[in-house]
């Protein structure tokens, strides 16, 4: 039996699937009414909250030799702090805490690469443009200040390292941006959608990006077809970094609508994000653009995901057969622009 959280989001949906596909037993967690179109032979759904420790302690029982930890909370914005923290670090103590009480789970952890924390600032002698590469022997800098997000999976991962030196054997990914036909409000999804509304404006910078599939594909053979290693390890999953202006054309025309063509300079976004964060702070709002995601992007960044590949032997799609799934996938089962789609 495995057990799945997070199984009605981008990756643990598709997960679900694969896993069903296998023909293995799945035992999945999901908070509301368990959605029609993942009621699928060998799925158990069991309604409750990952901060339920009772509940963990009976779903994760005897029969569970896997767990696919996938859900999590990807926001933002300030009011979304103590949710972050609540979501990302205290669900995660307590899957890491259920998995301990029984021993010989194997536990798999999605992350993500903002859990890696940034590179310093170009100095005078490096060109801010210089692409930095980081991999997973990246060190979170304590002094250094974070997203919410960001250290919300740090934290996260902390349980799960804290797990294995209590004897939990465990795999950690760290996807960067992940794509796909998801819900159409939710986490990177918005992305498609941002260009979808033909929005004239983007900022500039790097987006590093992974298609669910093979997000799916990597963590499975990691955990399943692999066999587990003497040690936790982490592995970033990535398939390449794209200028994020060219990624949100490239997307309005697959499908079919007016690019954006107007970039913002930085200082500009400096000011916008203020006015944001005024308007949200006056009206309850959620801002459109926050500090955090004003400047996401301006380091030049790529996330080395060569250990992950020489580890499974598989590789990662490109960017434009990813764009042309995702958009069609939209395309084919959204009703509305207002629709969600998963």
């Amino acid at each position: 039996m495995i057990f799945v959280t997070g199984a009605t989001g981008l990756i643990g949906s598709f997960l679900l699937r694969e896993l069903q596909t296998r023909g293995l037993a799945v035992r999945a967690l999901h908070r509301g009414a368990a959605p029609a179109r993942l009621v699928l032979p060998g799925v158990e759904w069991v309604q409750g909250d990952i901060l339920d420790a009772t509940l963990l302690a009976s779903v994760i029982s005897s029969d569970v030799t896997h767990v696919f930890h996938c859900a999590g909370l990807v926001s933002y914005a300030p009011q979304d702090e103590d949710a972050l923290l609540q979501t990302n670090v205290e669900g995660t103590a307590a899957i890491v805490d259920a998995c301990l009480a029984r021993p010989g789970i194997r536990l798999g952890y999605v992350s993500s690469v903002a859990a890696l924390g940034q590179p310093t600032e170009p100095t005078g002698e490096q060109p801010a443009e210089a692409q930095q590469i980081v991999s997973e022997k990246a060190t979170w800098d304590l002094g250094a200040s974070h997203p919410a997000y960001a250290t919300s999976k740090y934290l996260g991962e902390l349980e799960v390292w804290r797990g294995a030196a209590e004897g939990l054997t465990a795999v950690i990914v760290n996807p960067s941006v992940v794509l796909g036909p998801g819900d159409w409000q939710r986490s990177s999804t918005r992305l498609l959608r941002y260009a979808y509304d033909e929005h004239r404006f983007y900022t500039k910078g790097l987006l590093n990006f992974v298609d669910v599939r093979d997000v799916v594909a990597h963590l499975v053979r990691l955990m399943i077809d692999l066999p587990a290693g003497p040690s936790t390890e982490r592995y970033i999953l990535n398939g390449g970094a794209y200028p994020l202006g060219d990624f949100l054309r490239d997307v309005a025309r697959a499908f079919g609508r007016r690019p954006p063509t107007v970039a913002v300079p930085d200082w500009a976004a400096e000011i916008i994000w203020r006015l944001e964060h005024g308007r949200a702070v006056l009206t309850g709002a959620r801002p459109l653009i926050t500090r955090d995601t004003a400047r996401a992007g301006r380091q030049h960044i790529y996330y080395d995901a060569s250990k992950v590949q020489l580890a499974t032997g598989l590789g990662f799609r490109p960017l434009s057969e990813t764009i042309a799934w995702a958009t069609e996938g939209l395309k084919t089962n959204r009703t509305s622009p207002q629709a969600v789609i998963s």
